[in-house]
């Protein structure tokens, strides 16, 4: 449930970024951050998708898989914590390196990414854990997580 709940956090977020990156919203409710720098970098696109649909993907995928997991036909079984764990890892790996961009490339820092960051590093974590829980108890998406 953690993990599904961080999802559909992460998913609202990615949909909000992508939505004003396609037009669909006005300015960017960023505070005093850079936001809008950021995403109207050529970094924002890549392979000629804006980064945000990744997101709004990404975070779909794990909302899925979490909900599936917790199925009682799925809930004793290891796959769909490591699927998690999975979609997460190529999750954390893209947010460190979009984070990179925005430190020493853009040279200007998007909260709403940061943000995303931090839940796609705390759905990566908690998945991480759960997997290894799931190898000591038998059990991956127990009743008790």
């Amino acid at each position: 449930m953690v993990v599904a709940t961080l999802a559909l956090v992460g998913l609202l977020l990615a949909v909000y970024l992508w939505l004003w990156k396609i037009g669909f919203l006005g300015a960017i409710a960023c505070g005093s951050g850079s936001c809008e720098t950021v995403q109207l970098s050529e970094h924002a696109v890549f392979l000629g998708i804006p980064v945000a649909f990744y997101g709004v993907v990404g975070y779909l995928a794990i909302l899925v898989v979490s909900l599936l997991g917790l199925q009682p036909r799925w809930l004793e079984r290891r796959e769909p914590t490591f699927v998690v764990v999975l979609l997460s890892g190529i999750g954390v790996a893209f947010s460190a390196y979009l984070t990179y961009l925005e430190a020493f490339v853009i040279e200007a820092w998007c909260r709403w990414c940061l943000v995303s960051a931090g839940i796609i590093l705390l759905i990566f974590a908690t998945a991480l854990v759960e997997s290894f829980t799931a190898r000591s108890t038998g059990s991956v998406l127990s009743v008790d997580s």
